[in-house]
Order: structure tokens, then sequence, then C-alpha cells
């Protein structure tokens, strides 16, 4: 419960003009648009699992937190890039705020701010070798032309990217704006993101999904929460050297503080038995919600910066599910 006040209007119509729809001649602008604010309370019968735990209920144990609901969660990590993710996802990323830099560089006389990257790579042995394609939309002002348009997004955002990341690139097909004309975008084009990107805001389809978006929950739902703490453990296993790849699966029921499963799947590259590496992560990792929530510290106003550009592969402060901080005791419990 709480009786602080935010004035979300405000907030709403400012973020909207800092990401550059600021203009009704761009389809939406931040200054004059509508803003519904309808807001609700957590229904009773959900926070009284949530608020006190199965097990605290019966007096087992005294965990303070609940599932916020049932779920399968999955965490990834790779040693194949210097973030442990991999590497499709990570160029993508890199395309995107590549764009961006060049659209707030350029201004809305050229460039707009819908767009969106997908990459293709070739793997040997598991590894990425190769960049297969690259395909790469981008809003833009209806006096540009699409050759003019490709020339400017080739030499200033994919070259550079392309250049950077290592890999042979002399046989990479170029897809700039496939659909031709990207005037209508944003608001005005579509009909909102909030849930309908958790690939692109996780591993790229690399691993699996467990089917919950991240963006609107706060912590206690373990669709956000367990999925930040899989990432966590994933990456400190790869960065250990228990596996070159590791996918973590754990689930709960809603109300149940303790995680009903939980599997490790590191597709032949385990460099000691998976026995051992389930047990190390049972033993270093505490993966009830309220552990995740302290550990992580996620009850703070920190997940702005998730909302572009993924939410895994970033060593950013706030992203506290990035840190390697459980790699020797890891080692030490696999008995590496």
């Amino acid at each position: 419960d709480t009786t602080g006040y935010v004035e979300i209007p405000q907030l709403v119509r400012q973020k909207l003009l800092d990401i550059g729809y600021n203009s009704s001649a761009i389809g939406f602008d931040g200054a004059s648009c509508g803003v519904s604010v309808s807001i609700g309370q957590q229904s009773s019968d959900i926070a009284a699992g949530v608020n006190q735990s199965l097990e605290s209920r019966f007096g087992h144990v005294d965990p303070d937190l609940g599932a916020g609901d049932q779920g399968m969660m999955f965490g990834y990590a790779s040693d194949e890039t210097a973030t442990y993710m991999p590497a499709p996802i990570t160029m993508a990323h890199q395309l995107t705020q590549k764009l961006t830099e060049l659209r707030r560089e350029v201004g809305s006389m050229v460039l707009r701010p819908d767009g969106k990257a997908q990459v293709s790579i070739d793997y040997v042995d598991q590894r990425p070798v190769s960049v297969n394609t690259i395909v790469l939309s981008t809003q833009h002002h209806p006096d540009v032309t699409q050759e003019e348009l490709a020339n400017l997004v080739l030499d200033r955002v994919v070259k550079p990217v392309l250049t950077a990341s290592g890999l042979d690139c002399d046989a990479t097909r170029y897809i700039i704006n496939p659909s031709g004309r990207f005037v209508i975008g944003g608001p005005q084009g579509d009909a909102g993101l909030t849930g309908r990107k958790i690939i692109v805001d996780t591993y790229g389809g690399m691993a699996r999904h467990g089917g919950g978006a991240f963006s609107g929950k706060d912590p206690s739902k373990v669709d956000r929460s367990a999925a930040y703490a899989m990432r966590w453990v994933a990456k400190n296993l790869v960065a250990a050297g228990l596996a070159a790849r590791a996918e973590i699966q754990v689930a709960y029921a809603i109300g149940v503080a303790n995680p009903v499963s939980l599997y490790v799947e590191t597709f032949g590259t385990e460099t000691v038995e998976i026995g051992a590496i389930e047990q190390a992560v049972k033993s270093v990792f505490d993966l009830r919600p309220s552990a995740i929530i302290s550990e992580l510290d996620l009850k703070r106003p920190i997940y702005q910066a998730s909302a572009s550009y993924g939410h895994f592969g970033r060593e950013l402060p706030d992203f506290t599910w990035e840190r390697l901080d459980r790699v020797q005791a890891l080692r030490d419990a696999a008995g590496k």
C-alpha cells in the first residue's frame, strides 16, 4: 500500500517528448495527446497469498513473500560474446542504439523515432562466424528517398557495428526498410508494444521463454524478478567455467515461496556433471521471491532503462542481475 502521489500524465507526456514524439507532423505529440489514467488495487485474494507465503501460513518456514503468480521463467548465458549474450541479439541492440544516436544527430527532418533491427548470424560448432543478413527499418521524413535513407543507415549505423563485431561480413546481405515508405510510425501506426516484444526483451529467440512479459510488473511478480534471477544464475554459471552455454528454468506456484522446480540445460558444454551444477545453483542462490528482491535490490525505480535495448546484457549500475558476484561460490560448490 502507498499514500504517495505520482503525476502520471506529466511523466507520460515528458517521456513521449524525450523519445522524440513532439509534433503532430510526426504523428504523435506528447504535449497535446490525451493521457488516460486507470489504476486499481491488486486483488485482495492475490495479495493474501503474495504477502504471506503458503509455507509461512502453515508454519514451516518464514519466507515473507509468496510468488506473485504461477509460471515458468528462463535465464540464458553463453560465452560467445563479452556480455555472455547471444551474438544476434547483441548486434541487433547495438544497431538500434546506433540508429537512435544518428536520429538525434540528424533530427526529425530525416529520421523519426520508430525503428527496429533483426540480425541473422551463421554458426559453426555453436560459435558465431559470419553475419548472414541485417534487416533494419526506420521511420523517416516523407521527403527522404529510400536510396538516401539506405546510404545513410548503411554508412552511419550498420557498417560501424559490423566492423566492431569481428565477424566475417564479406557476404552479408543488407535489407533496409524492406516495406518501402515508413513515414507513419509509433503510436499512430501500431497498437503498442507492452507484452508483445518478449523475445527482443530477452535473448532474441536463442533461449526459451515462459511467456510472461516484464514491463508493467513490480518485482513481486516472478515473471519479472525470477527471469532476472535466472539470467543472474546463468551468467555466473558460464563465467565460472561450468559450461559454455547454460539455460536455467525455474517454476513457481502462486503464493508459494520456494520454486516448485529447477532445471539446468547446458547443451553438452558442461565441464562438470550436470547434477553437480544443479546442486551448486541450489546451494549458492536463494530463489525465493523475497530473497531475489533483496539480493538484486529490485524495489527501486530502476526499470526505465530496460524499456529499450533489452533487459539483459548491459552492465548498467542498476542492472544488478548482470553482476558476476557468485562465480567463485559456484566453482567451489561444484568442485571445479
